[in-house]
């Protein structure tokens, strides 16, 4: 059943938008343990976790001229700033008494790039994110980008997730996942696809 927003319901698992299962033969995945290290220092290597990503996958891409081709240099840019922003967004709202790890992987399936982001948070932090999923998949991006753009108390988080749907043009889509014996903790996946076009030399 359809829930508002865009989400469906399976038992313990709720899909919010055009969440798709990663069957690709080229990705890559780094996780993280949560609380291993203090979340100020954590932050501070995202930055390096994110230009790694975007070196790995810059090299499947060549230097190209063409008008509407994505280069290798736009590649790493898109990389870089959605790996960089996704992982700042699990690592604050992680539920880091879950000790769960966080994962992100980026996956190669034809012409899309597909970034995925897992993280644990609770009860009380996934209702408050799928209702305001509900405004993202159901609100002019544009606007809605501008509306916390203009809120001096807007969380960056927010703008993160609008600024790679508008300036990259990319999908998002999320899945809800309540683990079985575990009150507090849902496992949460985001999904960015980023469209793309690969030239072989």
């Amino acid at each position: 059943m359809a829930e508002p927003g865009g989400g469906q319901n399976n038992m313990a698992t709720q899909i919010f938008g055009e969440f798709v299962e990663n069957e690709c033969a080229e990705y890559l995945v780094i996780s993280f343990s949560p609380g291993s290290i203090p979340i100020q220092r954590r932050w501070r290597n995202n930055s390096f976790s994110a230009e790694f990503l975007a070196d790995y996958w810059g090299t499947f891409f060549p230097v190209l001229e063409g008008p509407g081709q994505a280069d290798r240099a736009e590649i790493k840019d898109a990389v870089s700033f959605i790996s960089n922003e996704m992982l700042e967004n699990a690592i604050k709202f992680a539920n880091t008494a879950s000790r769960l790890p966080i994962t992100i992987g980026l996956y190669l399936d034809g012409n899309e790039l597909r970034f995925c982001v897992t993280n644990s948070v609770t009860h009380p932090h996934a209702a408050l994110f799928q209702e305001y999923i509900g405004k993202v998949l159901s609100e002019d991006a544009d606007k809605l980008y501008m509306r916390h753009l203009e809120d001096t108390v807007s969380e960056q988080s927010k703008l993160g997730l609008l600024t790679i749907m508008n300036d990259y043009k990319a999908k998002l889509a999320w899945k809800f996942q309540a683990l079985k014996g575990e009150d507090e903790t849902v496992v949460v996946t985001t999904m960015v696809r980023l469209p793309i076009v690969r030239v072989e030399k």
